[in-house]
């Protein structure tokens, strides 16, 4: 029930590494490096603990509020980014039995984030505070988490913007009268509103900006009013009792396949053979219909008297109406020997080297000339 926390320094970790003094002459650099802890055998840390590492060049810190007695192995794992050495370090932390806090009270503090907070010289600060706040000396941090471990959004990468902390402290003293405040209807109703919530001036003890509290996310607990928690269940033997024997279906039971046939076969045949009725009676029964029948029979029939007029002509057909006729010398040109039934009508299609076009003849004054 109280709030622990641990702090991972690189000065300690970088003295197990090679010392970079033998390779710049003199001059010591910090080189970057990384944590990662887990508890022993396990790939995770315990439940109640946390790591956080903002930057590969700012330390770490390990941090928790542990809710029952016990011992926990942890393995901090520290590699050098630079020649990516690892370093491993055994943290035993035993939890000890005591006595929870009866009243408590957690504040949001917007303006802080949780790498900031958990050193112990930031924790007396913003205790300090809350001690004059709650009007008593004996006050004690419970527990620390970061905004965004409660759902809270990423801020913006630019200045004045912060994650946010969430601090709850604990005392053996009941709430003062400005914290009783933030019970009060008025304060709810300002709250949900969204306007600013007046604080009255008795109450503001934060002398610095950045421990300054959000008053509408403040929450009491009082821990002597809340009901015990059910008893566990109990365990049993994990033997069934007798309930007779089981008696399985011999088969399973039947299932009709007919309506899914109807879907399936049935309605997309009847569909088809209303379309294909639909059209016979468009072209048929129509007068569009017959009108464009009778059109095409026409054109059967027209074309048909005009080949056998062209055929009982006495009378040479015209020569361009040959195949391969060549319209300047007049000539008739051999046959394609090709086995494609797509015949070239110009000559030029058959030898792209031939002049097709009619030229002039030149005369010896134009050589003259």
């Amino acid at each position: 029930g109280r709030i622990f926390t641990y702090e991972l320094m690189r000065e300690t970790f970088q003295n197990d590494f090679e010392p970079l003094s033998k390779l710049y002459g003199g001059r010591l650099y910090g080189d970057p490096i990384t944590f990662k802890c887990n508890l022993q055998s396990f790939p995770d840390l315990p439940e109640w603990l946390r790591f956080t590492q903002r930057h590969q060049y700012d330390n770490g810190f390990l941090y928790g509020t542990p809710m029952s007695p016990g011992k926990n192995v942890i393995e901090i794992y520290a590699t050098n980014k630079r020649s990516y050495e690892v370093v491993r370090h055994i943290l035993v932390i035993k939890v000890v039995a005591e006595k929870m806090l009866p009243y408590q009270a957690e504040f949001f503090i917007k303006l802080r984030e949780i790498e900031k907070v958990l050193p112990p010289s930031v924790q007396d600060e913003i205790r300090q505070d809350l001690q004059k706040l709650w009007h008593t000396e004996a006050l004690e941090i419970v527990n620390i988490s970061n905004a965004l471990d409660r759902g809270g959004r990423v801020p913006l990468p630019l200045a004045g913007h912060f994650e946010g902390v969430y601090v709850k402290v604990g005392s053996e003293q009941y709430f003062s009268d400005c914290l009783l405040m933030v019970l009060k209807p008025e304060h709810e109703k300002q709250c949900t509103a969204g306007g600013k919530v007046k604080v009255p001036g008795g109450c503001n003890f934060c002398s610095i900006p950045s421990n300054c509290i959000s008053w509408c996310k403040t929450e009491l607990f009082d821990l002597t009013k809340q009901q015990p928690s059910p008893p566990p269940p109990t365990v049993g033997t994990g033997i069934l009792e007798s309930g007779g024997d089981f008696d399985p279906l011999e088969s399973p039971p039947s299932i009709d396949f007919f309506p899914d046939y109807i879907v399936t076969v049935i309605v997309p045949l009847i569909i088809a053979i209303v379309l294909c009725l639909l059209l016979a009676y468009i072209m048929f029964g129509r007068r569009e219909g017959v009108i464009q029948l009778y059109h095409h029979y026409t054109i059967h029939g027209n074309t048909d008297e005009l080949r056998n007029m062209a055929g009982s002509r006495s009378v040479p057909p015209p020569l361009s109406t040959l195949p391969m006729f060549n319209s300047r010398t007049g000539e008739e040109g051999p046959p394609l020997q090709s086995d494609s039934p797509r015949i070239p009508l110009i000559m030029a299609q058959y030898d792209p080297h031939s002049d097709t076009l009619p030229r002039k003849k030149k005369t010896l004054g134009d050589f003259l000339l």
